[in-house]
């Protein structure tokens, strides 16, 4: 069932959500992924990202799995072309734990609201995950 609203969530913000215009000078705060996690269990994995040209964009994020594990600084950026985005984040600064993806951005509210659905491969893992995360751009 949590795999059905999911899919019909990402259809709609496909059918309904604007694209994406990343443009020099941005700054982007948000979530980085809030899938594969229970309700009981929700988690807000902060980030914070700068477009640095009009088609860059590098980040970093903060992580941690549960109480019982140390916080994980990470490093991402993006590569925006034609409405998607490249991905690669290196969690822990870790290249073995490197994660590779494709996305799409999608802006609400004039710009300054942002989904950003993702379809992530991980290195270390070896799995193909979709990720979908949300914030702010300004």
């Amino acid at each position: 069932m949590k795999n059905y609203i999911l899919t019909l969530a990402i259809a709609a913000l496909t059918t309904f959500g604007a694209n994406a215009q990343n443009t020099k000078g941005d700054w982007y705060v948000g979530t980085g992924d809030i899938t594969n996690t229970a309700w009981t269990e929700l988690s807000i994995q902060p980030t914070i990202g700068y477009a640095f040209s009009d088609n860059y964009m590098v980040g970093m994020n903060l992580t941690q799995a549960d109480s019982t594990e140390d916080m994980v600084l990470g490093l991402e950026g993006r590569y925006f072309h034609k409405g998607f985005f490249g991905y690669v984040a290196l969690n822990d600064f870790d290249f073995d734990q490197a994660q590779l993806g494709v996305g799409k951005m999608f802006e609400f509210h004039k710009g300054a609201m942002f989904v950003d659905p993702k379809i992530v491969y991980d290195l270390g893992a070896e799995t193909t995950n979709l990720q979908i995360g949300f914030g702010l751009k300004f």
